[in-house]
């Protein structure tokens, strides 16, 4: 087993999840990443937790995807979520579009039905990360062995020193009132943040992390905004994605490629048309796009927002937390004629923050 597959498993058995006896951990990988399970269960076993291994398949997914009359929320597994304490889930696969012939109408119905299974799953410990496969390794257009040291170097970074220089930004968006997104002749948007909490996400639930996130209220945000980086959804590509924003909500929507896939998404249901996050990217480890937004979204010099569900953390109380089955990270490249604002003030601009010495 190659050693970087165990310290894996030990940054997120120490610093993701806190694993400890007792635990009741379900273990949801692909079979590619059956070392990192492995490895997951023996240190389950030296502390005296107890896991389950669920073994994801793409492609039995896609199968009953693509055979089922409709769903029903399945009860079993949301039972099997409200007695786990920890979960650690694992991307990977050899076949990164291996649902893309699942029609948006039937992705958006099954979401639906699995909108409270989620739900209780994000109220528990989590952790998402990924493990370094072939196919994805194609998609980043990279070899296997250099998408290998892009995936461990990634999660194996100082997290305590990225935590504190997040910090920074974190503190300037608590007790935020609006943040302005300029980028371009195509990005003007303005979110309203009042009253909401700004998280410093630091390799916890997201490995790797990298990003500072908070939520806009639910009806505060206007303008436009043009993600001129693509996204892989469902197995295909969403690219050049045009949003147009009127007291909160969607008004108008357009892309250059996959354009019924993005209407899919919107019209999942109501909350689909808002906005449930705004992420500022600050891992610049992370220093290429690979067409996985676990990656992408956190790179330097960028924001990334989510039409979707709210994180419930970061709303704040009195203010409504955005529900919906979906929840769709959109990028923006922010490294040039760019610019964040907080409460008026210019906190990055061209991908360099306010704290840093090139400012």
């Amino acid at each position: 087993m190659d050693p970087r597959v165990r310290e894996h498993a030990e940054t997120i058995a120490n610093h993701s999840t806190g694993i400890e006896a007792g635990d009741d951990v379900v273990i949801q990988l692909p079979k590619e990443a059956e070392d990192l399970a492995v490895a997951l269960h023996e240190i389950c076993g030296d502390r005296g937790a107890n896991p389950v291994y669920l073994n994801y398949s793409k492609r039995a997914d896609r199968a009953f995807k693509r055979a089922a009359d409709g769903f029903e929320e399945p009860g079993h597994r949301r039972a099997l979520y409200e007695e786990t304490d920890v979960f650690v889930i694992a991307r990977g696969g050899r076949n990164v579009t291996e649902d893309a012939d699942v029609d948006p109408e039937t992705n958006a119905a099954y979401n639906r039905a699995m909108e409270e299974v989620k739900r209780t799953r994000l109220s528990k410990t989590w952790c998402l990360t990924q493990f370094p496969t072939s196919g994805h390794a194609q998609l980043a257009g990279m070899s296997t062995e250099a998408y290998e040291d892009f995936v461990w170097d990634a999660v194996s970074l100082d997290w305590e020193a990225q935590r504190e220089f997040q910090a920074e930004m974190a503190a300037i968006l608590t007790d935020a009132d609006e943040v302005r997104i300029r980028s371009g002749e195509e990005t003007d948007l303005t979110l309203d943040v009042s009253g909401n909490a700004a998280l410093n996400d630091h390799g916890e639930k997201n490995l790797p992390g990298g990003e500072v996130f908070t939520a806009p209220v639910r009806d505060g945000v206007d303008g436009e905004v043009y993600f001129d980086l693509p996204l892989y959804r469902y197995g295909r590509e969403i690219e050049g994605v045009r949003l147009r924003f009127e007291d909160g909500e969607v008004v108008s929507h357009a892309a250059e490629r996959n354009e019924d896939l993005l209407a899919g998404i919107l019209d999942t249901d109501e909350g689909s048309r808002r906005l449930g996050e705004l992420g500022i990217g600050m891992n610049r480890q992370i220093d290429r796009f690979t067409y996985n937004m676990l990656f992408d979204e956190k790179m330097g010099d960028t924001v990334h927002m989510a039409v979707g569900s709210a994180y419930p953390d970061t709303v704040g109380e009195g203010n409504a937390v955005n529900e919906s089955a979906e929840h769709v990270d959109m990028i923006v490249d922010m490294s040039e004629d760019s610019v964040i604002e907080v409460d008026g003030e210019v906190v990055q601009r061209d991908g360099t923050f306010v704290f840093e010495d090139e400012f």
